[in-house]
């Protein structure tokens, strides 16, 4: 499911555009007030914005600037008004794309894709470069852990944990955050389990619990991985 997020006060418009989209396996969710919307991404995870130009409170073009300085989600202007220098500055300022109103749903949809299609390509491309310099790199697509240039043996499990450690970059992870986002571990598990397997993968990286260079334990918390 492609998570999407639209920042438009026109929220009749918002809701049929979500309606349409949702057969598709896009899930939107509608900010009325832009100030709500840049929480919004401050506190969830979404793969595009639409953003609309003429909002309360605060222009569109403004908003988009802000966002931009924080985030590298793909932004797409749906807006109302078709001045040029308002497209110019929309695209100077960060957006990806620029759709003027009205529209036919099934061109949003056409744009969206392409643009995600866009992006993801741009993100395996740095991501790539980045993964070279690293010990453990993750391939989703595969569902493989590459460790030192070769391919980790890991269950389903070990490898749910390692590849969510990689992708939090050196953030610290609780055990109960694993439990809770790992969809082969059962949320009756314990602790004492996850710390079982963390031994297991610690196995298969050949490190020392006791002086690791990969997989640290955070006291009282869980674990953080450092991948250089």
């Amino acid at each position: 499911m492609i998570k999407l997020l639209m920042i438009e006060d026109d929220l009749e418009l918002a809701e049929i555009l979500a309606e349409y989209l949702e057969q598709f396996e896009i899930d939107t969710t509608i900010a009325e007030d832009p100030y709500l919307g840049i929480s919004y991404l401050d506190n969830e995870k979404f793969e595009l914005l639409i953003l609309d130009l003429t909002l309360p409170g605060i222009d569109g073009l403004e908003v988009c600037k802000e966002i931009r300085k924080k985030h590298t989600i793909p932004i797409i202007i749906s807006s109302a008004r078709h001045d040029l220098s308002d497209k110019v500055t929309a695209l100077e300022n960060g957006a990806d794309d620029y759709i003027p109103k009205p529209y036919d749903p099934m061109e949003l949809k056409a744009r969206i894709m392409s643009l995600l299609r866009r992006h993801h390509q741009d993100f395996k491309a740095r991501d790539s470069k980045n993964e070279k310099k690293r010990d453990l790199s993750l391939d989703e697509e595969k569902m493989s852990i590459t460790f030192l240039g070769k391919e980790l043996n890991l269950t389903v499990a070990e490898y749910e944990i390692l590849a969510y450690l990689i992708k939090k970059a050196g953030g610290v992870v609780s055990r109960e955050e694993l439990i809770y986002n790992i969809d082969a571990i059962n949320e009756d598990t314990t602790n004492k389990s996850i710390d079982v397997m963390i031994g297991r993968i610690r196995n298969k990286l050949n490190e020392d619990s006791k002086n690791p260079k990969y997989i640290h334990a955070i006291r009282g918390i869980g674990y953080k991985l450092h991948n250089e």
